[in-house]
């Protein structure tokens, strides 16, 4: 072969690699046909919360019931999900969308009373949710949380040190 023939085939070696191993599914996520907008818009089942002062998400109590509901937030070119969720007595839940063994690819899904790992199908009680993972495998990945007056507090560097689950 000659230099040039084989310029020519590293060159489309090259551009095969770069458009095979580019994501243009990020904006596409398809947990339950919930995400199909980029996730700077609001949809029924998905809310990004602008970052407010001090880096801290705030999302008003009175949006948050006993039907799960998520939420993103970017993080570079990464989009982290996470859910919160009343649980029977009223105590807030919340979550990364993502699983401590079987990662962020699926997230999670309620049935009832229960989160249902969409990977493996776990099965989790919303009541023993909130808790860090013992060691048991499968498991919602653990997002602390505050109280504010009328808000939930997500600190957006919690969610930024948790980016690495939705890579």
């Amino acid at each position: 072969m000659n230099t040039q023939t084989i310029l020519r085939l590293g060159l489309v070696l090259a551009l095969v690699l770069v458009i095979g191993c580019s994501d243009n599914t990020k904006n596409d996520v398809n947990l339950t046909g919930a995400i199909t907008a980029p996730s700077n818009t609001i949809d029924t089942d998905i809310d990004t919360y602008q970052q407010e002062e001090f880096n801290d998400i705030k999302i008003p109590l009175t949006e948050i019931s006993t039907t799960l509901k998520k939420f993103e937030y970017n993080v570079g070119s990464t989009i982290v999900r996470y859910f919160v969720v009343k649980d029977k007595n009223g105590e807030i839940k919340t979550a990364f969308d993502a699983c401590d063994v079987c990662g962020g690819y699926k997230g999670y899904r309620q049935e009832d009373r229960d989160v249902i790992c969409n990977n493996c199908g776990k099965v989790f009680s919303i009541e023993g949710l909130g808790t860090k993972n013992k060691g048991y495998g499968c498991w919602p990945s653990y997002l602390s949380h505050t109280i504010m007056g009328e808000n939930i507090v997500i600190k957006t560097a919690e969610l930024e040190q948790g980016a690495f689950r939705f890579v």
